[in-house]
């Protein structure tokens, strides 16, 4: 079987083509030698990979320290027979296991999508007859028939076309319907513009042709695509690799204080029960039970937040990823642009118009100096009137049908007052000559007043060598040398807008002229100017961006020129930014693209590979990196990146599949929120761990001094479960739902390295822990120093420490703002939390059956005065530090 490189046959002759797959283009393949090639080659299918199990998935879930550590404690109070607490505890554990099993499972399916795009039926010429077979029997030289609507069987070139057009958008990202036709191109001319190429799984959206298959199944550009996805690489989140750190530091504390004291206890020479009691304790005490449970509610109170700014999450852990986001490599068409041409300018011979407005509504204006009116009806009415498509409103909103050029351009017709359906009624429609790439142009004869009129429209070029006279103001004109060329340049000036230009001419015809002669002779009206224009959110969202310290990189199948016009509209590019090609990153290295990387601000005609070399390059460089797209071709950089965001309303499954975000409404101000709130959960996250290991570490010290004492072991295990997961892990759980600070894109994103806790965070955590530790110490030495006995003495340290860890909670929602700043109104579950939390605490100190269980007493008013106020002790310290850190900062700044 011939080989079937598919980077060659656009470069070849149509014979060498036809000699290398040793086929016939005009009698196809012989139905013994497609037998032999479909045994040899195999089907034309995409191999999907195994992925992981569901034994596999779930394993992984289990592989956090800090998941381990939570199981033991479990364990263990299921050991001593605390059933409620041993059990709440692995519930929390198997809970947040499932929730990352059925995230990552979906995410598995990504490359199974692939082989949904694969056709089911494929038309195909053997033995001279055209016969219909099932897609997967489709072999290398096979010659594929094709008609609007079918969907390519395979990589192929072709060999006929007659008005061909295909709609690629889901492989290369191009927007509109690409013109095909058979002529041989340069070898180095980019996937995009291998017009005389057709790529399995696009479809055709008008005309036909004939093509000689080149490549089937895994060797396709989609095979190529799907292999990609498979070798991407996901890795663990920021914040995945943060509690796993913190979760390792838990184990070598808590293993170091345990040893310290039970030496200091088999010293004294402790029985061997009154150490195990006090090793479980210190174990307990060191494990924030509650944390995957903040955790997971914090990500999720975010996924909730996120939907309502149009932004669906699909794995829990990747929200908090945006927050720390330094790159996002976006796409342009649909998500930074309207994903919809519009016109932008009208020019005449005698002036140069700007319209106004995007989308389908006829809301805008068109407004210029010295304009003629009437030229400029004339050239609107020739643009609607040479136009096959149709714009209805449906359910309150305006859809189009036909081609998207066609649409901006009755779009642009109605603001001038214009409507198509005036143009029907008074100038019915005789006949069409429709666009072709060979003519470049299109017309329709209408019947206007008893004589028939053509209105012609195209490439500039193409309709110019067709005319003869222009209109002005003044009347209908014969050309000169030196209004062609006062005309080129006005098409030059539109096109360095990067706009795309449309000339529009008019011309009356006898009845009967033949068609060949219907578009000589014209009057040219003027030219059109359209392009897909920003979207008017999307310059502010990227200047956020920009003060967010988040850089914004363009990739595009647009040219280059295009590319540079609207990134620098945008506020993407700047003078001394870099604009490349696809053509010039192949030539790059790994390392050398590494280093280029942050000079260049718009990658322009770039393959499948390139984006994922795009993102390699950048997280090289350690930055986290958010990768936009919609097509086939983005899959595999949606899953390597670090966090892949796909749009879902233009979005292919694939994409949707390999993405960790979905922006319903495909707008780049979207992404921005997301950001925002991946920002705020950070925030939240962060707060609730510091609160919760603050608590942990003022257990520990509690625990610790009491052993260095010699004091006997002063908190019970199933009393140091109650704190963690009563007292610490509510209110946590609603600091975890404290609203986004305001400025919060006012900060640089943070490194991938960074810690949950700065040094400074570090200092008020262990300050607060030492604080904390100190009231509940006081509590219990004065008990036993007025000769209580050893329960009382519990009973004071342990309602102590509760009502310490109750009222931090309030302090602890802002590191520099007082509780007195940060308003109770914005977190009223806080301020319920903590007052159920008071009440619990009491209810397990009076109630006799639940003190019986937690070896407490009751407490009197006087005693439950006394302990609230030695327990407020730390949070007024507390915020006395925050005052002077604050006055300090001034005096520094000023």
């Amino acid at each position: 079987m011939p080989s079937a490189d598919s980077s060659r046959w656009h470069a070849r002759p149509l014979a060498d083509v036809e000699r290398a797959l040793g086929t016939d283009r005009r009698a196809g393949l012989s139905r013994d030698e497609a037998a032999r090639r479909l045994g040899q080659g195999g089907a034309n299918e995409l191999r999907v990979a195994r992925g992981r199990s569901a034994v596999e998935i779930a394993a992984d879930q289990a592989r956090s320290l800090v998941v381990w550590l939570l199981v033991a404690a479990g364990l263990v109070s299921l050991a001593l027979g605390e059933r409620v607490d041993g059990a709440a505890i692995l519930a929390i554990v198997a809970v947040n296991a499932l929730i990352g099993f059925a995230q990552e499972l979906r995410a598995e399916r990504a490359v199974a999508a692939l082989a949904k795009l694969t056709a089911p039926r494929a038309r195909v010429v053997r033995d001279g007859r055209s016969e219909l077979i099932p897609a997967r029997e489709v072999v290398v030289g096979d010659l594929l028939v094709l008609d609007a609507g079918d969907i390519a069987a395979a990589d192929a070139r072709l060999c006929e076309a007659s008005r061909l057009q295909l709609n690629e958008a889901p492989l290369t990202g191009e927007s509109e319907p690409v013109a095909k036709h058979a002529a041989e191109l340069a070898a180095d001319t980019p996937l995009p513009d291998r017009r005389n190429l057709v790529f399995l799984g696009t479809s055709v959206a008008a005309g036909s042709g004939r093509a000689l298959v080149v490549a089937t199944g895994m060797t396709t550009e989609v095979g190529r695509i799907a292999q990609l996805l498979e070798s991407a690489q996901t890795e663990p989140t920021p914040l995945q690799r943060r509690l796993d750190r913190v979760g390792r530091q838990l184990v070598w504390a808590s293993l170091a204080v345990v040893a310290v004291v039970s030496a200091l206890g088999w010293l004294r020479g402790a029985p061997p029960f009154e150490l195990f009691i006090g090793a479980v304790s210190l174990a307990v005490a060191a494990v924030p039970e509650g944390l995957l449970a903040v955790v997971t509610v914090a990500l999720a109170l975010g996924v909730e937040r996120m939907a309502r700014r149009r932004a669906l999450v699909r794995r829990l852990a990747s929200v908090e990823t945006l927050g720390s986001t330094g790159v996002i490599c976006t796409d342009k068409t649909g998500t930074l642009t309207v994903g919809q041409m519009t016109v932008r300018r009208l020019a005449t011979a005698d002036a140069t118009l700007r319209v106004t407005g995007e989308g389908m509504r006829a809301e805008g204006e068109i407004a210029g100096a010295g304009a003629d009116e009437a030229a400029v009806r004339a050239l609107l009415w020739a643009a609607a009137a040479c136009n096959d498509a149709e714009i209805v409103r449906r359910d309150g909103t305006y859809q189009g049908t036909g081609d998207t050029t066609e649409i901006a351009l009755l779009v642009a017709a109605a603001k001038g007052g214009v409507q198509r359906a005036e143009i029907e009624a008074q100038e019915p429609r005789l006949r069409t000559l429709p666009f072709d790439s060979e003519r470049k142009r299109m017309s329709i004869v209408r019947k206007r007043a008893g004589r028939e009129v053509a209105y012609v429209k195209g490439a500039p070029e193409a309709v110019l060598e067709c005319c003869t006279h222009f209109a002005q103001a003044s009347g209908v004109t014969a050309f000169d040398a030196a209004t062609r060329a006062a005309l080129a340049q006005s098409v030059a000036a539109l096109a360095a807008d990067a706009l795309r230009v449309l000339a529009i001419a008019a011309r009356e015809v006898s009845g009967g002229k033949p068609d060949d002669e219907v578009e000589r002779g014209l009057t040219l009206l003027g030219f059109v100017g359209m392009q897909d224009p920003p979207r008017p959110e999307a310059a502010s969202a990227i200047a956020r961006c920009r003060s967010a310290g988040i850089r914004v990189v363009m990739i595009t199948g647009d040219h280059p020129a295009t590319a540079r016009a609207i990134a620098a509209e945008l506020g993407i590019v700047n003078a001394s930014d870099e604009v490349l090609t696809g053509t010039e990153l192949e030539r790059l290295s790994h390392d050398a693209l590494r280093e280029r990387a942050p000079r260049i601000s718009v990658y322009a005609r770039t393959s499948p590979e390139q984006k994922l070399q795009i993102v390699r390059a950048w997280k090289a460089r350690g930055a986290i990196v958010a990768m936009t797209g919609d097509g086939v071709n983005d899959a595999p950089a949606l899953r390597e990146a670090s966090i892949g965001v796909a749009m879902g309303a233009a979005g292919t499954e694939v994409a949707k599949q390999a993405a960790d975000l979905v922006i319903a409404d495909d707008d780049f101000a979207s992404i921005v929120a997301a950001v925002e709130e991946g920002r705020g959960i950070f925030d939240n996250v962060s707060k609730t761990l510091a609160y919760l290991l603050a608590g942990n570490v003022g257990e520990l010290g509690f625990m610790l001094a009491a052993g260095l004492l010699g004091w006997p072991v002063p908190l019970l295990p199933v009393q140091l479960l109650w704190i963690n997961l009563v007292t610490d892990g509510l209110p946590a759980l609603a600091l975890a739902s404290d609203p986004i600070d305001p400025d919060v894109l006012q900060r640089p994103p943070r490194p991938a390295t960074a810690q949950l806790a700065d040094a400074a965070g570090l200092r008020t955590l262990l300050l607060t822990g030492a604080l904390t530790a100190a009231v509940a110490l006081a509590a219990f030495g004065y008990e036993l120093a007025r000769g209580a006995e050893l329960s009382v003495a519990r009973n004071a340290a342990f309602s102590t420490l509760v009502f310490a860890e109750l009222l931090r909670a309030f302090g602890a929602r802002s590191a520099t703002r007082s509780v007195f700043e940060v308003s109770l109104r914005s977190n009223l579950r806080l301020l319920a939390v903590v007052a159920a939390s008071f009440a619990l605490q009491l209810v397990i100190h009076h109630e006799p059956r639940v003190a019986s269980v937690f070896a407490t007493a009751p407490i009197s008013l006087g005693q439950c005065v006394a302990q609230i106020a030695l327990a407020s002790v730390p949070l007024a310290l507390l915020e006395l530090r925050k005052l002077a850190l604050r006055r300090t900062r001034r005096k520094e700044a000023s």
